[in-house]
């Protein structure tokens, strides 16, 4: 079952953030936009390339007003240990989420059961709680911070135009399409 246009689930959990630990639940990302980013562990090996591509661009998230929230089911401790020994985990701004009890994981459909660990699953929530975007990869595959972006900017546009949609490569300022009969075809 998709968790596209659906409501995000009540949790609660803290995060590891700014040198401190944070209570972040639901209610966190009512009213902004809000990138979910789960990977599968602390120390490992593809997951620092992908939080530090998105520590590089994450003033240009935040410059559109959204709040990236890592996700593991490691613990905001072991998150600590992982940002105060690595040259690019400490880098991080964002607040990185602990989750051992696999809550917001299966919340997100993303737990790899017998594993306890999360798939590389990433979701765009709108300002309303609403998931607008849910991607999920194998966990060898890593992904792309200006990819992420491009599609959070195609999500905050047609939220703010609405009978408008952005076709494949889309970027601020390019054409979008409004649906129509008179398409029908001719695309």
């Amino acid at each position: 079952m998709s968790l596209i246009n659906t409501q995000i689930k009540p949790f609660y959990a803290t995060a590891f953030h700014n040198g401190k630990f944070i209570p972040v639940s639901h209610e966190n990302m009512k009213g902004k936009w809000s990138v979910i980013f789960f990977y599968p562990a602390d120390f490992t090996f593809v997951c620092p390339t992908e939080l530090g591509d998105l520590a590089e661009h994450y003033d240009t998230f935040k410059s559109l007003g959204v709040e990236i929230y890592s996700v593991s089911t490691d613990t905001h401790f072991t998150h600590k240990a992982w940002h105060d020994s690595s040259e690019t985990i400490n880098q991080i701004r964002y607040p990185m989420i602990g989750d051992p009890s696999g809550t917001l994981t299966r919340n997100f459909g993303v737990m790899i059961e017998e594993e306890g660990l999360a798939l590389r699953g990433t979701f765009v929530v709108n300002p309303e709680g609403v998931i607008k975007l849910s991607e999920v990869h194998d966990n060898g595959i890593g992904r792309d911070a200006k990819e992420l972006l491009r599609k959070v900017q195609a999500a905050q546009y047609v939220a703010a135009h609405p009978g408008e949609v952005c076709p494949a490569r889309w970027t601020p300022g390019a054409e979008t399409l409004a649906p129509s009969l008179d398409l029908v075809g001719k695309l």
